[in-house]
């Protein structure tokens, strides 16, 4: 068997408004309770992101999506509709701008809870042969 990530856990300061935020920025259902406490947001058929309420302060965890052209292009427009501050670099000023410079198209943003999240196109990681 191979081995898939199944879900993974999101502190959130409100894990209802993150786990709302983020289900409405890649368009994907959401519900307000789950297994235990959780919020989950049902990313795809296999990953679910369960949104857990947290004091502060909460650590900064990086997210990546790697998502088809189509998509990328549907969540940085609500992105943008949003008015989420978002940038072309890991680290630096919100920019607005969509880096493109590993073959693909990024972009990052800090919201919900000031979380790292990024979108790609192309999985720089897997360069080596991996897809």
């Amino acid at each position: 068997m191979s081995v898939e990530l199944d879900h993974i856990l999101i502190p959130a300061r409100d894990k209802l408004a993150a786990a709302r935020l983020i289900a409405e920025l890649f368009d994907v259902p959401w519900s307000q309770t789950g297994v235990g406490p959780f919020a989950p947001v049902f990313l795809n058929e296999g990953l679910t992101l369960d949104f857990d309420q947290w004091e502060a302060p909460l650590p900064q965890i990086h997210y990546c999506f790697r998502v088809d052209d189509e998509t990328f292009d549907a969540v940085l427009a609500r992105i943008r509709a949003a008015g989420i501050a978002y940038r072309s670099r890991v680290r630096g000023p919100d920019d607005r701008q969509v880096d493109t410079a590993y073959g693909g198209r990024i972009v990052y943003w800090n919201k919900p809870d000031g979380h790292m999240w990024e979108m790609l196109t192309v999985s720089y990681a897997r360069r080596g042969g991996q897809t």
